[in-house]
């Protein structure tokens, strides 16, 4: 069960905890996760309770690590106001900025998004492990009825290039996930695409941005640790660590 500080003394969640599963992350290790109650009633302050206790959304489901002989998984939030891009990033900004036309638009199923994610997926994900077969399980795995969710569309000369799924909360966003025409690779459009994601918290008076789980030793994931400063949650709190 769920509960105390942060929870209304009425509130309890069942949590359970999944079989264990080939890792999605670290190729030559099995994973398990703690997922609260699919059937609970999830409103917009609970979400954000269990954002700041170290949990994801995918599709309905919050979840998170809970591997027997593995911490790997780390998750990271970025204090909006204290963020100060780097050099690299700064030029990436300058780059794209003139370049692409940025809009929120509803997160309802659109056939040319579900295009693009599934190129994406072709390319980047070739094993098929995170493929989604139909419109259906597209958008099944990108939205949630109890969540604010926002499609953000990067388009480059009118062509659709790059499509970030981001939900509001009341403190923050939250990255779910990004995809993006390969042939624009070499404009760094996922990291533009978090860039952008800051700058917009930013004009909605957010504090956090939250870019998902980090782990040290898949490559893919390391740009995320170089958005400075940030938090990273040990299980108990968020610690900033020294750099």
């Amino acid at each position: 069960m769920l509960s105390g500080s942060g929870f209304s003394q009425d509130s309890a969640y069942a949590l359970y905890i999944s079989q264990a599963h080939d890792c999605s992350y670290l190729s030559d290790r099995e994973a398990r996760s703690l997922f609260l109650d699919p059937s609970a009633k999830v409103t917009a302050e609970i979400y954000q309770q269990l954002i700041d206790r170290g949990f994801r959304r995918s599709g309905c489901y919050l979840y998170q690590p809970a591997c027997t002989a593995c911490n790997a998984c780390v998750s990271l939030r970025i204090p909006v106001a204290k963020f100060r891009p780097s050099r690299s990033q700064r030029r990436n900004w300058k780059h794209n900025l003139p370049l692409y036309q940025v809009t929120p638009v509803a997160a309802e199923f659109q056939e040319a998004h579900f295009q693009l994610y599934k190129r994406y997926l072709m390319q980047r994900h070739p094993d098929g492990a995170m493929s989604c077969n139909s419109p259906g399980q597209y958008i099944q795995f990108l939205t949630c009825d109890w969540s604010e969710t926002q499609f953000i569309e990067f388009r480059r000369e009118g062509k659709l290039a790059a499509v970030a799924v981001s939900d509001i909360l009341p403190n923050g966003t939250s990255s779910i996930y990004t995809f993006y025409d390969t042939d624009y690779s070499h404009d760094g459009l996922g990291v533009f695409a978090l860039l952008w994601q800051i700058h917009h918290a930013q004009a909605l008076g957010k504090e956090w941005v939250y870019p998902g789980f980090w782990v040290k030793d898949c490559a893919k994931m390391n740009y995320k640790t170089r958005f400075r400063p940030y938090e990273a949650w040990t299980g108990h709190n968020w610690v900033m660590p020294q750099t």
